[in-house]
């Protein structure tokens, strides 16, 4: 059976005066950008706020930490709240907060007669507060006012923000930074942030409120259970897995966290209709496998772009900049497929879409790890990361449009809001895992090429070389360095070819390492493959237009999607 949409004209599914449903896009589009620049264009500043704020590298990593924890936790009761108070007054109050606290970020080092590394923390986490509140608006308003064979194409113009953004959040950081200065990373949201409001304010309809209870026992649970996962797998890497103060562990605080998620579970299934987030959603087999997904591909992410970054800086001696020019094919090209990808998956079954994305994303991460090389020409990894674009140009929007396309009015904003935060607790997942994986790896494989690199040496230099190299192999922060300590008297030649012979091991180590653990990325990806090819490929419900539009012509309760 042809799954073709009929042609002919299509009306929205509710009143929007006139307008076309593309009308609401604008808003929508440039708050999701600000947010997702803000996810990545502080990496770039790191060095320059540590000199400014004289503050350590643990504080400053905060900076960005704060953000991404208060982003998370929240997401899965903004998406509620949108559902109880309306998208629109949600999403603008977010929008508000946001851009508010985009000036305060770049304010907080006037704070004082000194800088204050708390302010910027703080005011991170705010802003964070103001992401949360305004991204599953943006998912859930595209589901109620777009007809479902419309609707993958407005996710493939929302996700292509995504594939544009990645990219330029550190190009945009490393020309503030090096041209203009750290507190432009910020200013920069304020033009964006005014322009979406106004946007927002005169496009954006009313949807109807439907009376939604917040259910606090389940807010109070799932702000504690995902926050305490996120902190412990976040911060890890910075405890090295140990004690964080007193008795409270890193795995002790995870685990708290999984017990309390645990908890929420339960009772969310008390409250049934009446909980944070209804159980029945998951009913539907799209919504909990596109879950899966959306959690695999930020995954896998982060687990390309970590290993990669340091590999193009650390072994290839490449600039911040240059470094982001690399990836620009993966994000430009993921820009273009994805307004493609959402038209497609409204012709054609979205799983082999999402399928297809997932299998392009595999080849590119198993194409990157066989070329990895510490002599390798850094333009060589432009077509894997080509490859990549198209992957995940053809995965982010038509994943998002299973995820939604069965949820009615009623539950729009929980479903994209639970979605939404699978998918940031994947990227921490993701986080920790490679991290790990790649701190474990060095270990084996640099004093492996140290052992190689040794036979170039004199012999009784030999032994105290692969032990110095195999002394600082478990630390990701010193593969860039590669220094061996030497006894006095040594002479200044043999001293020379030993400092080069340990930047080789470490180079060719890391090299070694970074490979392998994208090798496991690739087998996480794999579970992308099966769960897309295990979903309905009925993805468009008659529920969610006569959710979404049955509000707008009857007082009547809109049914529900099952």
């Amino acid at each position: 059976m042809s799954t073709t949409p009929p042609r002919g004209p299509v009306t929205p599914l509710v009143d929007l005066h006139g307008r076309s449903a593309w009308s609401v896009l604008p808003p929508l589009i440039l708050g999701f950008f600000m947010i997702m620049v803000d996810t990545t264009i502080v990496n770039i500043a790191i060095p320059t706020l540590t000199e400014t704020f004289q503050a350590s590298l643990i504080e400053v990593g905060w900076v960005n930490s704060a953000y991404l924890l208060s982003y998370a936790v929240l997401m899965l009761l903004a998406g509620r709240l949108g559902d109880r108070y309306g998208q629109k007054a949600v999403f603008v109050t977010g929008l508000v907060v946001f851009t508010a606290f985009s000036f305060l970020c770049g304010f907080s080092g006037n704070i004082g007669t000194a800088p204050e590394i708390g302010w910027l923390i703080a005011f991170r986490a705010l802003q964070g507060v103001g992401a949360a509140l305004m991204t599953p608006q943006t998912m859930s308003m595209i589901t109620r006012v777009f007809p479902p064979r419309q609707r993958g194409a407005a996710m493939g113009l929302w996700g292509a923000t995504a594939g544009v953004a990645t990219i330029a959040g550190p190009l945009l950081g490393g020309v503030f930074v090096e041209y203009v200065g750290w507190e432009w990373i910020f200013y920069v949201n304020i033009p964006v942030g005014v322009a979406a409001l106004w946007f927002a304010l005169a496009r954006l309809p009313h949807l109807p409120s439907h009376g939604t209870t917040l259910d606090p026992l389940g807010v109070v649970l799932s702000v504690v259970g995902v926050g305490a996962v996120v902190f412990g797998l976040q911060e890890g890497e910075n405890f090295d897995w140990g004690q964080i103060w007193g008795p409270v562990s890193v795995w002790g605080l995870v685990g708290l966290g999984v017990v309390v998620l645990a908890a929420f579970v339960w009772w969310q299934h008390r409250q049934g209709p009446r909980a944070l987030l209804p159980l029945s959603l998951f009913k539907s087999r799209n919504f909990s496998l596109a879950n899966v997904d959306g959690m695999v591909v930020t995954f896998a992410m982060i687990g390309i772009f970590f290993p990669l970054t340091i590999y193009l800086q650390s072994i290839l001696g490449l600039t911040p900049i240059e470094a982001a020019l690399v990836m620009v094919p993966g994000s430009l090209v993921s820009g273009v497929v994805a307004p493609f990808a959402g038209r497609l998956s409204d012709r054609v079954p979205a799983k082999w879409v999402v399928a297809s994305g997932f299998a392009a994303i595999a080849g590119a991460v198993a194409w990157i790890a066989s070329v990895l090389d510490p002599d390798l020409s850094p333009w060589v990894l432009l077509w894997p990361m080509a490859l990549f674009g198209v992957g995940t140009g053809l995965t982010f929007s038509p994943l998002s449009n299973l995820a939604t396309s069965g949820l009615d009015a009623r539950t729009a904003g929980a479903g994209a809001g639970a979605f939404n935060t699978n998918r940031q607790v994947g990227g921490v997942i993701g986080s920790a895992v490679v991290v790990a994986t790649l701190s474990a790896r060095l270990t084996v494989t640099i004093p492996a090429a140290a052992q190689d690199v040794a036979a170039s040496l004199p012999e009784q230099y030999r032994q105290p070389f692969v032990d110095g190299i195999t002394a600082a192999s478990g630390d990701v922060g010193s593969t860039s360095v590669g220094s061996v300590q030497l006894p006095d008297g040594v002479p200044a030649d043999v001293a020379q070819q030993v400092g080069q012979a340990a930047q080789q091991a470490f180079a060719a180590g890391f090299a070694d390492a970074a490979a392998q653990t994208l090798l496991v990325v690739g087998l996480v990806l794999v579970v992308g493959v099966v769960c897309a090819a295990f979903m309905s490929p009925q993805q468009h419900l008659e529920g969610v237009a006569e959710g979404a539009a049955r509000p707008d012509r009857s007082p009547q309760p809109a049914p529900d999607a099952s």
